[in-house]
């Protein structure tokens, strides 16, 4: 979906295909007609952008063969599909009954991770509409924080310099500019967008016209960040916000009371990690890896909010005690794109965890999942009109 901004800025809406599980080729054009078609046609659009995920063996199949390549983009134009932006962040297997951890695998220290972005972006330039110059890339905030010391984080940014060497390389062949976004997570090393400040302009910090920042919404909210002073930080230390992921995280304002326990632990599951974070009174972060460590008796502090990486979908409010944190969406959002220009082109709606949702929330058919997704991006689509922009054809 594209949208006009009142400075005549086109704006990019997606919903990201991360909540699809493919590891091939195959089933990622599968998921074109079975899944984002279907939720166009909800929408009653002739175009909608979907912000691709395209794991290891996907990407090198379409690397090695311009055929593929082909065949993806005649899919998509069929389908009456758009990508100016791709998910780079799960590298593979994030479809498994059991992610958590692995999902930081292969992290910016590993080549592996440097030549996927590249394949990524290579891809990118060739799936762009004629009419697009400029497509992001979202990845993983360097690497997730154990282990991460001074050595680990040089040969990470070494291989964010390569990567930009080639991204410039890349606009010059194709006339395409494509821009990588590191996505400040909760548990990585480069936890914030002040983590993020620290990495990208220090002495080896990476060219900042091609690596920026990914915004995402829920993890803002669960690290308790102040949405204005955030993004007004990026702004004044020159990081561009390659893109930014709509998404909202689980909120519990009363941890101490026995049914928001309940309802917490309705949303522990094995498949994903929920890093969750307790706000004390004097404003310091109390933190857990993950959801089910934090119901653990004495964990975290129970004296202020706590807070939950769970991407909970964007439409329906969240059945009492527990909220999500749409309200952060909310006010980012006003930031990104309702000022006099908008600080970022690219949005994308990334819940992917549908298939994770307590059973009374979860979808039992793909209709059920389309209907989902089409009424979220519906939402965002409200937001934005609602801020000035003028929803295009």
């Amino acid at each position: 979906m594209r949208f006009r901004h009142p400075d005549g800025t086109t704006v990019h809406l997606a919903y990201c295909t991360n909540v699809h599980a493919a590891e091939q080729l195959d089933g990622v054009l599968r998921q074109l007609t079975e899944y984002a078609e279907p939720v166009r046609r909800r929408l009653h659009r002739d175009r909608l952008g979907i912000g691709l995920w395209l794991a290891r063996d996907a990407a090198r199949t379409l690397t090695d063969d311009p055929a593929a390549v082909r065949r993806l983009r005649s899919g998509l134009d069929r389908a009456g599909l758009e990508v100016v932006t791709l998910n780079g962040f799960p590298y593979q297997g994030f479809g498994d009954e059991h992610v958590k951890y692995r999902v930081y695998r292969p992290d910016w220290t590993d080549d592996a991770r440097l030549d996927h972005t590249t394949d990524l972006a290579r891809l990118l330039a060739a799936l762009l509409p004629d009419d697009v110059t400029e497509g992001s890339v979202s990845t993983l905030p360097l690497a997730w924080h154990t282990g991460f010391d001074a050595e680990a984080r040089h040969r990470a940014l070494t291989r964010l310099h390569t990567l930009a060497a080639r991204l410039d390389a890349l606009e010059e062949l194709t006339g395409r500019s494509i821009r990588v976004g590191l996505e400040p997570e909760p548990g990585c090393t480069v936890e914030t967008t002040a983590d993020a400040i620290e990495a990208l302009t220090g002495e080896d910090g990476p060219p900042a016209h091609r690596i920026g920042v990914c915004v995402d919404t829920c993890h803002l909210a669960t690290a308790f960040e102040d949405p204005a002073k955030s993004l007004a930080a990026l702004a004044e230390a020159g990081l561009t916000i390659v893109k930014s992921q709509l998404s909202a995280a689980l909120h519990a304002e009363h941890p101490e009371q026995p049914e928001v326990r309940a309802a917490l632990a309705e949303f522990a599951e094995p498949r994903f990690l929920h890093q969750t974070r307790a706000r004390t009174p004097d404003g310091t972060l109390r933190a857990t890896d993950d959801l089910d460590r934090a119901l653990a008796p004495g964990a975290l502090p129970t004296t202020g909010p706590w807070r939950s990486h769970f991407h909970v979908p964007l439409h329906a409010p969240l059945t009492p005690p527990l909220t999500a944190t749409t309200p952060v969406l909310d006010e980012t959002l006003t930031h990104l794109v309702g000022g006099p220009t908008p600080l970022t082109r690219h949005l994308e709606v990334e819940t992917y965890t549908w298939q994770a949702l307590p059973p009374a929330l979860r979808p039992t058919t793909r209709a059920q999942l389309a209907d989902g997704l089409a009424a979220e991006l519906s939402t965002a689509r409200d937001l934005l009109t609602g801020l000035g922009l003028k929803e295009l054809p």
